[in-house]
Formats: structure tokens, C-alpha cells, sequence
């Protein structure tokens, strides 16, 4: 990631990274109420004023990957293989993001810690759905529709409602199949 970077943009990445670790650290460790900005900033052994350069609110220093992701969110469209439909893409990316949050170390802690923080499971779903313009974007371009076409912009929020619908559910892949299922057949209601 920091390679053909320039010192001083790896130095930059550098503290960017160090403050990012030691909040979630500090977070883990004491719960996301109990820790200061400053306390961040001394653990990172930089100003408050750094920090705050490299992270716009305290919030933002547990989700410093926001624009990968949406490269990766565009890109699961974009790059799909032959044949494989938008929905289909989506799906798939939907559920590697489940499974990979799932296997990854110390994702539950970090989960837990996002689910039982209001502050934090708010900004989380702010900071995803953000990613719904570019994402119903790329819709559009992908299947020749007008960018502003509202099947595309629906598609996209619920497909994004999916994920954040996954993270708080008990069996998240499960929870992915049935919310994709309905959006490519449609809701079949149980017959009571």
C-alpha cells in the first residue's frame, strides 16, 4: 500500500495507521466512552491537533477504510465475471464481506464493540450508505440504464440495507440469502 509513496505520504500513512490502531486498541480495551481524544493521542505519541487532521470526529478513528471499501463495493459490479448478473455480484460481495468480518482476527471484539456503541453502530451505517450514489452509479453504467434511473438508487440501498441488516443478525449469511432472494424474485409471504 505504501509502496511508490513519497516519505513524507508514508509518514503521513504511518501516523494515519498508528492513531487508527491505537483508538481501536485503547476502545477494545476500556469501551469507546471511556477514552479521550487525547488519551488516543499520547498512545499514538502525536498532538491532538495531528489527530484530528488525519480523523474528522472520534467515530471516524474506528472506520479509516471507508474510501477501499467503496472501491471494493464498485468494483464486485464492475469486475464481475462473464455472465454473473449485477444482483448476483452484489450478493456474492455481500456475503465475502460477512465471511471475511466473520473469519478476520478480533473482528467479533471489533463487532461487538461497534453493535454495543450507539455512537458508533450510527456512524457505521452513515458512513455504508454513503456508498449508495456510487454504487447505484455504477449500476446504471453496468446494465445501460440513465444514472439517475430509481430502480438502479433502489437497488443500491437495499442492497446496502443488507449488509448493515447482517451485521446485527444472529446468522449473517443467512440473513444475506434471504434479503438478496427477495430482491431478485420478489417477497413470497409464509402462508399462515
Amino acid at each position: 500500500m505504501t509502496t511508490g509513496m513519497g516519505r513524507r505520504e508514508r509518514k503521513k500513512a504511518a501516523t494515519h495507521q498508528a492513531l487508527a490502531d491505537a483508538a481501536l486498541r485503547l476502545f477494545l480495551e476500556r469501551g469507546y466512552d471511556n477514552v479521550g481524544v487525547r488519551e488516543i493521542a499520547d498512545a499514538a505519541d502525536v498532538s491532538t491537533t495531528t489527530l484530528q487532521k488525519h480523523f474528522p470526529s472520534k467515530e471516524s478513528l474506528v472506520f479509516d477504510r471507508d474510501a477501499d471499501i467503496e472501491e471494493a463495493l464498485i468494483a464486485a459490479v464492475r469486475d464481475r465475471a462473464p455472465g454473473t448478473s449485477v444482483l448476483a455480484a452484489l450478493r456474492d460481495h455481500t456475503l465475502a464481506r460477512v465471511e471475511r468480518g466473520a473469519a478476520a482476527d478480533g473482528a467479533s471484539e471489533f463487532m461487538t464493540l461497534v453493535r454495543s456503541t450507539p455512537a458508533l453502530s450510527e456512524y457505521w451505517h452513515r458512513m455504508w450508505m454513503r456508498h449508495e450514489d456510487a454504487l447505484s452509479h455504477v449500476l446504471a453504467a453496468e446494465t445501460g440504464a440513465p444514472e439517475t434511473d430509481p430502480g438502479c438508487a433502489a437497488l443500491a440501498h437495499f442492497a446496502l440495507e443488507t449488509s448493515a441488516l447482517a451485521i446485527r443478525a444472529e446468522d449473517p449469511a443467512r440473513t444475506v440469502e434471504a434479503a438478496f432472494a427477495i430482491l431478485e424474485h420478489g417477497w413470497r409471504a409464509s402462508p399462515r
